[in-house]
């Protein structure tokens, strides 16, 4: 058996800094050019030897059979995956997670770290899973699908070693009695709470996955991964990845399952209802994210779920590069990202520029324009906009062309085979919060005219407070507008960024300095990453007997 946590002793130990400093710092590089050359063209023949045929992850397993992921940019997967029946996915869990859980912190930190490494190793095949399962560009495909994702998992690793760190192992406890003392010896365990069920969502499958995943690993809590049906391959192989680490590691790779399901006969609830899980993350609707905090009470549950981003314009110094910068926020991914803008609150009366004032319509249509060129290049806008993910969005975006008044209509690229649209652009009154005060999930977006810039930020944190958010932008050159803003939107619950343009946008969460998600609002209780996420998911337990003499 190595000794990975002194093999990867420097990783953690910047990793726990980095969690501290909150400034940047990634342990996973971003730029495929940092990568081994040729590693993008095996990623690619990989994928096509891993389609249309069965994925197997444990020699042997005669469980049946599903699966029926279709890429948003045509073609059907046809892999397969081996379905356990819950009670045996249970039974093996409880069984393996006993000698992981007597396994030393340092021990599994090491394989945690491990897993992460090889993980980073395999980024391009990964990237190509999440392109074809999610509809995700292959350039976010690799960075969010592969590094970001590891960066937030090695995240979660260290905050969990952290946390645990600070149980001191064996203490002799002595307390005075006048002449005499009592002295006790304490030993005191980390104790895992229950198997961990990670339910994975469609569109960032490992992104939103790892952190709890691998919170869980480290903690000592066997794991269980139910991926979305339409997204199974990323989370496949991560599986798969981590089973060999633990088997290599003489340990039962049963500590990590996958359970597909299908959309027909989903388990997902039989699973996070069974009495020996005590963990359940998830991430998706708030639909089944309500369904888990009214029916499993008795377990520790984090959520992210739906919500209602916002940005008020209240003016700006830099007019074009503002609309180009909101532009490309709705753009990225076809706004199918959970930290995507849905709302732009704009005064009816106009904004200040360093142009002079802009009507709301100059605004709106400024925004429009803006699309419009960063789309106007076909290579660019497909690398920018993706494909969609679900064939139900494409519903919702008609559905939505009657809410408001057409700034700019939705369109297909030209993409031979994929499943594309282009972002709608709405305005509409303040008063009609039934059309943008639900979330409209995809590149859906309305301009809403308010009474003033304070009107909008009003009505941003009550959205926020109400409806849940993750996101929220200010655009103002009023430092004094700015500071009355803050505190409302904190008080919500939502992360603000103030006057983006340029190469960072609202939509950009980095691990080991954003919080992603600030669980104070109904968008989730999950925060990636503090010490509340991965705290509860171990116990202290101590052992006292009189200190020998």
């Amino acid at each position: 058996m190595a000794d990975l946590f002194a093999a990867h002793a420097a990783l953690l130990e910047s990793a726990v800094a980095a969690a501290r400093g909150r400034g940047f710092w990634a342990a996973f590089p971003e730029n495929p050019k940092a990568y081994p050359e040729g590693g993008a063209a095996e990623a690619k023949a990989a994928f096509a030897a891993v389609k249309d045929q069965p994925f197997e992850l444990a020699a042997g397993d005669d469980a049946p059979l599903i699966g029926a992921e279709v890429s948003p940019f045509g073609p059907a997967l046809g892999i397969t995956y081996r379905a356990r029946a819950v009670e045996d996915l249970i039974a093996r869990a409880e069984k393996a997670g006993a000698e992981w859980a007597a396994a030393s912190i340092a021990q599994r930190t090491g394989i945690a770290l491990e897993i992460l490494v090889r993980l980073n190793t395999a980024s391009f095949l990964i990237a190509e899973a999440v392109e074809h399962t999610t509809g995700q560009a292959g350039p976010m495909a690799f960075q969010a699908g592969g590094p970001h994702a590891q960066d937030r998992g090695l995240e979660a690793v260290a905050y969990a070693y952290e946390e645990m760190s600070r149980v001191p192992g064996a203490v002799v406890w002595e307390k005075p009695m006048g002449r005499s003392a009592i002295r006790l010896d304490k030993d005191f365990h980390v104790v895992p709470r229950g198997i961990g069920l990670v339910i994975g969502c469609a569109t960032f499958p490992t992104w939103n996955s790892y952190p709890a995943l691998f919170a869980d690993l480290v903690t000592g809590n066997a794991v269980i991964v139910k991926p979305h049906p339409a997204a199974i391959l990323p989370l496949a192989l991560t599986v798969r990845i981590a089973r060999e680490v633990l088997a290599e590691e003489g340990f039962d790779p049963d500590v990590i399952q996958l359970a597909p399901d299908t959309a027909e006969a989903p388990i997902a609830k039989e699973l996070a209802t069974n009495p020996a899980v005590g963990i359940v993350d998830f991430t998706g609707s708030s639909q089944f994210g309500g369904w888990l905090r009214e029916n499993v009470k008795d377990k520790l549950v984090f959520t992210e779920e739906a919500g209602v981003n916002t940005i008020v314009v209240a003016s700006t110094s830099a007019f074009g590069p503002m609309c180009q910068n909101i532009a490309f926020s709705l753009s990225l991914y076809s706004g199918q990202m959970c930290t995507a803008p849905q709302v732009i609150f704009v005064p009816a009366g106009g904004i200040e520029t360093e142009a002079g004032r802009k009507s709301f319509d100059e605004v709106s249509g400024g925004i429009a324009s803006a699309i419009d060129a960063l789309l106007s290049e076909p290579a660019r806008a497909a690398a920018v906009l993706g494909a969609i993910q679900n064939p139900a969005t494409l519903t919702r975006i008609e559905e939505a062309r009657s809410l408001g008044r057409i700034v700019r209509d939705s369109a297909a690229l030209q993409v031979e085979g994929a499943r594309t649209a282009t972002p709608l652009l709405l305005a509409v009154d303040a008063a009609d919060e039934a059309a943008y005060l639900e979330e409209r999930f995809g590149p859906i977006a309305f301009v809403v005219a308010v009474a003033d810039a304070a009107d909008g930020v009003a009505r941003a944190a009550r959205a926020a407070r109400e409806k849940g958010a993750i996101t929220a932008a200010l655009y103002s050159t009023d430092e004094a507008e700015i500071a009355r803003a803050v505190p409302a939107y904190a008080r919500a619950g939502v992360a603000l960024s103030v006057n983006l343009t340029g190469g960072i946008y609202v939509n950009q969460s980095a691990a080991f300095s954003d919080y992603h998600v600030s669980g104070a609002n109904p968008a989730g209780n999950a925060c990636l990453t503090d010490a509340a996420f991965v705290a509860g998911r171990f116990r202290v337990v101590c052992v006292r007997r009189p200190a020998a003499a």
